[in-house]
């Protein structure tokens, strides 16, 4: 059914908020059992623009109409930066405005999600079909990765770039694995980046689970340029939620309410509704109705030094894919050593540095990124006001932990020791960037200026067994009956690459408890 058949009231036994990846995915899992009456509700519209579907084109899409382009406060671990936050306005979400890596994660990012939950069914060897259920994967059928899912996997091979290819082999042969993508369990070494293009184009959440047939279930609602207001309780349970509608308010009754807006906007809702730290409800004018001190807190992101920086010997030729073609994950000091990753080196086929640095012309530079992979440091998000237009305080609190400086160094000791060696002689003239630096102060500097996000914000509304946790392990918010936080921000701690992945295997594990 389209918006446009969408009333004053609206009746249905569960509202999904939020149309990015965890909420189409749900739409379509959940609308399966034709009884059921699902309504999907998004912010933003139907995607349009042709060059979302275009693989290179990824970074230019930020700041456009369907990007809610979120800017940070000013971060003292940054050197006062502010950072611009991409998030999608959109049917598909992120998965419209990411880079299309595909990576799950290590082993030991779900035993710490277990144990926080008290519950193995978060753990990676109980995901593992989970994942397997989403992906169509070239290597699908091996046990590991999954074959006929929706989403597809694709391992580039012949499109890799040349600079690449002597990336990975410089990789190796500093002593890193040769990995066959970063999907098995194993994510220590080099191999091409894992992508969910098919045919040469982006494949968004979307695409994958919001097909022809599955928008044509009578019993499947979208909503779209809607935005949600307002929970409205009743004794321990929400009533209805409160929509601004393309045509004016909407209230909606449910039996089930699934919050799926993402690490911002699924904290940023419930404290609208009362349902948050007082002390912030009290600040922004909003009454206090439950008093959860911990929503919004516990924030967390991937940042990428941007970058390593190289001048060019030779030319070198556009990326084929998308930019970002091979993630280098290791350890911090003995860097091949096995176990889960703590730093991340990354090739950039493309000069890629922060805005405090000149880029010079394409194709005649490229960068080593480099990251860590489990940040320490923990920020926050809070609303300011009660209403929709009053702006998000977004304070990811960025290196403010002397384990994360450290491990910045180490990553870039290591983006250097790849970047220095004989295997990219034929691409490397000379570095440019940092340039010398010498003391723990300049390598310190050089890091805040040159970090950039990596767009992975998660934890606000955090899965735990403790009594401060914002949901169980059913995630259901715990201070009421039929509310629940299905995406990023339920996440105890970040995956060690992009979160993608484990946002469609949560979507798709809520989905099998309750289909």
């Amino acid at each position: 059914m389209s918006s446009a058949e969408v009333g004053r009231k609206q009746n249905a036994d569960v509202v999904i908020v939020g149309g990015g990846s965890a909420g189409v995915l749900l739409a379509a899992r959940l609308s399966e059992q034709p009884s059921r009456r699902v309504l999907l509700i998004e912010a933003g519209d139907e995607p349009d623009d042709p060059d979302i579907w275009n693989p290179a084109a990824w970074p230019t899409l930020q700041g456009r109409h369907y990007d809610r382009d979120y800017r940070t406060q000013p971060q003292a671990g940054t050197a006062g930066r502010i950072h611009h936050w991409a998030r999608g306005k959109v049917i598909g979400g992120s998965s419209c405005l990411h880079a299309m890596g595909y990576m799950r994660g290590h082993p030991s990012d779900f035993q710490a999600w277990a144990d926080a939950a008290g519950d193995r069914r978060w753990s990676w060897d109980e995901l593992l079909p989970v994942f397997q259920a989403i992906e169509d994967h070239p290597l699908g059928g091996d046990g590991i990765h999954g074959n006929g899912g929706p989403l597809p996997v694709h391992m580039p091979s012949d499109e890799v770039s040349p600079l690449a290819r002597a990336f990975i082999e410089a990789g190796a042969l500093l002593g890193l694995p040769r990995l066959e993508g970063h999907n098995s369990g194993e994510m220590i070494g080099v191999t091409p980046n894992s992508l969910n293009i098919r045919d040469g184009r982006r494949v968004t959440a979307a695409d994958a689970w919001l097909t022809a047939a599955v928008r044509g279930r009578e019993n499947l609602t979208i909503l779209t340029a809607s935005e949600a207001r307002r929970l409205i309780l009743e004794g321990n349970k929400v009533r209805s939620l409160e929509v601004v509608g393309r045509h004016g308010p909407i209230e909606v009754f449910a039996d089930q309410f699934l919050l799926c807006a993402g690490a911002l906007e699924s904290p940023a809702l419930l404290m609208r509704s009362g349902i948050g730290p007082q002390d912030v409800l009290d600040a922004a004018g909003v009454g206090c109705l439950i008093d959860m001190p911990e929503i919004g807190r516990n924030l967390q992101d991937h940042l990428l030094g941007a970058g390593n920086l190289y001048a060019a010997r030779q030319p070198v030729p556009p990326s084929r894919l998308q930019h970002s073609e091979s993630m280098g994950y290791m350890r911090a000091t003995d860097f091949a050593a096995a176990g889960q990753p703590e730093i991340v080196v990354g090739c950039g086929i493309a000069p890629i540095v922060s805005e405090r640095f000149a880029a010079p012309a394409g194709g005649t530079a490229y960068s080593l990124l480099f990251g860590i992979t489990h940040p320490t440091s923990r920020g926050s998000v809070r609303i300011s006001g009660p209403e929709l237009g009053d702006k998000l305080i977004i304070d990811p609190a960025y290196l403010q932990t002397g384990r994360d400086r450290q491990l910045f160094r180490h990553a870039l000791e290591a983006a250097r020791a790849i970047g220095h060696r004989d295997e990219l002689s034929g691409w490397r003239d000379r570095e440019l960037l940092p340039g010398t630096v010498n003391t723990v102060a300049e390598i310190d500097d050089f890091v805040a200026q040159s970090v950039i996000t990596h767009h992975h914000p998660c934890g606000t509304c955090r899965m735990g067994k403790d009594a401060n946790a914002i949901v169980g392990s059913d995630l259901r918010l715990k201070a009421l009956d039929n509310l629940f936080v299905v995406d990023a921000s339920i996440m105890p701690n970040l995956t060690s690459g992009p979160i993608h992945a484990a946002v469609l295997a949560i979507a798709e594990t809520f989905a099998r408890a309750v289909a």
